[in-house]
């Protein structure tokens, strides 16, 4: 099956936060865990795709980019966007096409945005999915801590279902690139 690492949204600014918006919740298990996963991806010949929100630090400057702390392989592909969906007025699904990946494995920020939108919208386009479910966070709001957010997500995308592709959670330290999508249909 072929498949590809997405992280969305791993961005300096985001993650870390800036004078007027806090940066996300444990950051530093972020931060490891889509290293760890990089790794995984490079050591299994799995292409990686990171992609930036262009509202991010207005779109330039070290705030805009990748988080210093993520290791980007030379071959890796950046796509930018402009809206919470990642697959919205950008080249990612014609890349994901012309490559004929089947299945996606994402990361990033921020899970109650642009993660939770990735996963549904792949999903519903024909791609099986595994959300790192420690590979994501985001921000506290006004409603719930962050962390509540995210264990919110995690339920209710694990096992996701639009008829053909469904998602699955797994963590960082599983064998992500072994899908077990057919286990389940």
């Amino acid at each position: 099956m072929k498949q590809v690492l997405l992280i969305i949204d791993a961005q300096q600014e985001l993650i870390d936060g800036n004078q007027n918006q806090p940066g996300v919740a444990l950051k530093e298990i972020l931060l490891d865990n889509i290293n760890k996963v990089v790794d995984k991806a490079m050591a299994s010949s799995v292409p990686i795709v990171f992609i930036r929100d262009l509202d991010v630090a207005g779109g330039e400057g070290p705030g805009f980019q990748i988080h210093s702390s993520i290791k980007v392989p030379e071959d890796a592909s950046i796509f930018d966007k402009k809206a919470t969906n990642s697959f919205h007025q950008t080249p990612l699904l014609e890349h994901l096409r012309q490559y004929e990946i089947e299945h996606l494995v994402i990361m990033g920020c921020q899970t109650e945005y642009c993660i939770d939108t990735a996963v549904r919208t792949a999903t519903v386009i024909g791609f099986d999915v595994t959300l790192v479910g420690d590979g994501h966070s985001t921000a506290t709001s006004i409603v719930l801590p962050a962390e509540q957010i995210i264990a919110h997500h995690n339920k209710t995308l694990h096992g996701l279902d639009n008829i053909d592709h469904f998602s699955l959670v797994r963590t960082s330290e599983e064998d992500i690139f072994s899908p077990i999508h057919n286990d389940y249909r």
